[in-house]
């Protein structure tokens, strides 16, 4: 059974543009590699062939799991999302009570988190603590420095 996975719209576009770059020009430029080492003779001691035989092996890997992926992919519909609960594609902007100071997060699918753009994974710790909940209530968060009260300020989308 395959696993369905959630993408944003620009998520699933990254991944299709992400394979057509893989089978549009990585995959020729590597044909090429292995005619031309080829071209050099004894194949059965021709490291270059062998090293282009190895990158085409990974590469057609790539690109099939990239398939498959793509195969099982679900584009989330934000307009038809709840947006007065902390839900998958939400922005919230949380305060620390300890420290009062308030930080905003995108909860996105795992495949598109990146912390440094404040785009955290739904399966992460502060997420799971936030979803479902709504403004004003408060959550304890177990993170690795303890646990943290936190106090939903806002959700949009």
């Amino acid at each position: 059974m395959t696993k369905v996975n959630y993408y944003t719209k620009e998520g699933l576009l990254k991944l299709k543009e992400e394979l057509e770059q893989l089978m549009m020009v990585e995959r020729p430029a590597i044909s090429k590699q292995i005619a031309e080492a080829r071209d050099k003779g004894d194949l059965s001691e021709n490291a270059e062939y062998a090293a282009a035989k190895e990158a085409q092996g990974m590469l057609e890997l790539k690109i099939s799991k990239l398939q498959d992926l793509i195969q099982n992919a679900r584009e989330l519909d934000e307009s038809k999302l709840d947006s007065t609960k902390v839900l998958l594609m939400s922005s919230v902007i949380i305060k620390n009570l300890k420290n009062n100071t308030s930080t905003k997060y995108t909860l996105v699918p795992e495949q598109e988190a990146d912390f440094r753009t404040g785009k955290i994974s739904v399966n992460s710790p502060i997420a799971k603590g936030l979803l479902g909940k709504k403004v004003g209530d408060t959550v304890d968060i177990q993170v690795p420095a303890g646990v943290i009260p936190f106090e939903i300020v806002e959700i949009s989308r």
